[in-house]
């Protein structure tokens, strides 16, 4: 037994004529009576009545007829599936995202995707440090990785997609929230409050050069893995912290966000594994496109 013979079968009995289902299948009648008929033979089963004025679906025929609908719908609904999720309009994405990028472009980003693909199921790991997405990417954990560069991995392009300035986050009680910019050289009494190091920040290694450049080393107190979570740091009045222009959407009690000077920028970038699936590509052009904006 076929496919085909299932759908002859189906329009056969739509029909209850066999020149008229033939003329619909696109056949000449005496190749599809025979399909018919080899049908009813493998089955053991009588499907049609037929006599010279009409032709009837025996009771059998009847119950095998809705099978056969229930059975050629899903074959064609797993098909519909299929070439959607080759065309990247379905199927699910996994974006890993550090966390200043958590709050700015990653709300407007996952919006869009479920405004435009609104066929793809989208999970959000957020607050990831560069190493641990680069980790996530090769691991197949994630799909879409939107970090801070360098990054190591042969296989993962990276793209940058936009370039964030950086600011100083202050208790609100601090001295320099006064001026409205700040020279990064005037927080070297200030105990500084940084994303883990130990090569796993970028923005931590960052910091550092930035101190160094400007005459000292930073007295880091406290480091931490989540952007929230040194905010709030900060918030306590446990110390002074830099970070992405971004971050100042968290609009938290008891902290002040001033630009540093001379402006200094760090890349936002997109990362992934080409080839992995067409959907990633989609979703890459949803970010240049938010981003931009």
């Amino acid at each position: 037994m076929e496919l085909r013979h299932l759908r002859y079968f189906r329009v056969v009995a739509e029909e209850l004529h066999f020149r008229r289902a033939a003329q619909r299948l696109h056949i000449a009648q005496p190749p599809l009576s025979a399909q018919i008929r080899q049908l009813e033979d493998e089955l053991g089963v009588q499907l049609f009545i037929r006599s010279t004025r009409r032709v009837e679906l025996t009771p059998a025929g009847r119950v095998y007829l809705e099978r056969v609908r229930e059975i050629l719908d899903a074959v064609d609904a797993a098909g519909d599936q299929a070439q959607r999720v080759a065309e990247g309009l379905q199927g699910t994405l996994a974006i890993g995202c550090v966390g200043s990028a958590t709050y700015s472009l990653f709300p407007r980003l996952v919006r869009a995707l479920r405004d435009e693909l609104p066929g793809v199921d989208v999970s959000v790991r957020g607050e990831m440090l560069a190493p641990d997405q680069v980790s996530a990417l090769e691991a197949g954990q994630i799909d879409l990785a939107l970090l801070r560069p360098p990054v190591t991995g042969s296989r993962i392009v990276v793209e940058s997609v936009r370039r964030d300035r950086l600011i100083a986050v202050l208790p609100d009680s601090h001295p320099l929230t006064a001026q409205t910019e700040l020279d990064i050289g005037q927080l070297r009494d200030d105990d500084f409050i940084v994303h883990a190091g130990h090569g796993r920040s970028v923005m931590s290694g960052l910091v550092t050069a930035m101190c160094t450049d400007a005459g000292f080393v930073p007295r880091v107190r406290h480091e931490v893995v989540e952007t929230s979570t040194l905010v709030t740091l900060v918030a306590a009045g446990l110390g002074v912290a830099v970070v992405p222009e971004p971050t100042s959407a968290l609009d938290l009690a008891g902290v002040c966000y001033r630009p540093l000077r001379p402006e200094t920028g760090i890349d936002l970038a997109a990362a992934w594994i080409p080839g992995v699936s067409p959907l990633v590509d989609r979703a890459v052009a949803v970010v240049r496109r938010i981003a931009a904006d």
